[in-house]
């Protein structure tokens, strides 16, 4: 009913973590530049530090593509709910290893350092992403901290980056969270990264960009404390309540209806993204890759 009435040829919100659904934000396209420059500058190691609902798998998804696009090898791993002594199989079967390095009697660490050297040799980038490293088991997390105190050449064309919410990532060990050469923060979108995404994801589906009128798109930013997950699932809520009133736009008075739908017992999130001077501590050369987008 809802695609039907919005003339749309598929659902604008439904969370898939597709690239043609990444929206990138202002918060997106700083840790992404930062991300390149980890790369550029063959430094080992960022985390990416976001709260529940920003956007830390879909930006983990994408920082493969950007990544592997800049001539290097990259490949992601989710490490939420893997059992011990899984992690590392699953992360050589993503990488393309040719059939003869796969069947080869080697322990699966030999495997994986021996794919590192490779692409050492031949000059190109090993990025490893890691979505959920605060939800790993112990073993991924020893396991990742061994390659980020490995000191040997075969390690040196090695990238990895991390993602983790900022309570978590505060129980990191040492050997893990100490060694970030960059921390990201991901911060919720403001009001015009809302407006530029609600836009974007109903133009993608063939439907109109205004549906959401200057009012409604404030009330929602407002809302859901530009927090994308919550963004998303608004904005889906307020297209089906404006489409069951016959409404030619969505206005504010139905983005507080389906707020009150998707949290009636909570208040509206404030919505004010860390001042410039309250970002945390980083490498002073990647401050020179806000410029580019400033």
């Amino acid at each position: 009913m809802v695609r039907d009435y919005w003339r749309l040829n598929a659902a604008p919100f439904d969370g898939a973590l597709e690239p043609a659904t990444f929206y990138s934000g202002g918060p997106q396209e700083e840790a992404l530049a930062r991300l390149e420059w980890l790369v550029d500058e063959r430094q080992r190691f960022a985390l990416v530090v976001g709260a529940e609902g920003c956007g830390k798998s879909h930006l983990a998804a994408m920082a493969v593509r950007r990544l592997g696009g800049r001539g290097g090898e990259a490949v992601l791993l989710s490490l939420a709910g893997l059992s011990a002594g899984d992690w590392i199989e699953m992360l050589l079967e993503r990488l393309p290893l040719d059939s003869a390095s796969r069947a080869e009697p080697l322990r699966p660490w030999q495997k994986l350092e021996n794919r590192l050297r490779e692409n050492t040799l031949m000059e190109r980038t090993t990025a490893l992403v890691f979505d959920d490293l605060d939800r790993a088991p112990a073993d991924a997390i020893d396991g990742i901290g061994r390659l980020l105190g490995a000191a040997e050449p075969r390690f040196a064309r090695m990238a990895i980056v991390a993602t983790a919410t900022p309570k978590r990532a505060a129980t990191l060990p040492g050997a893990v969270g100490e060694r970030a050469a960059v921390r990201v923060e991901l911060d919720p979108w403001d009001a015009r990264d809302v407006a530029g995404f609600l836009a974007r994801a109903l133009e993608r589906v063939g439907g109109r960009g205004d549906i959401f009128t200057a009012e409604a798109t404030a009330t929602l930013a407002r809302f859901t404390g530009g927090v994308p997950r919550m963004v998303a699932r608004l904005a889906h809520l307020a297209l089906v309540a404006a489409a069951g009133d016959h409404l030619d736009r969505v206005d504010a008075a139905t983005i507080e209806r389906a707020w009150r739908e998707l949290a009636p017992d909570a208040t509206p999130r404030p919505n004010a993204p860390a001042d410039e001077a309250d970002e945390p501590a980083v490498n002073p050369r990647v401050r020179v890759v806000r410029r580019l987008f400033g």
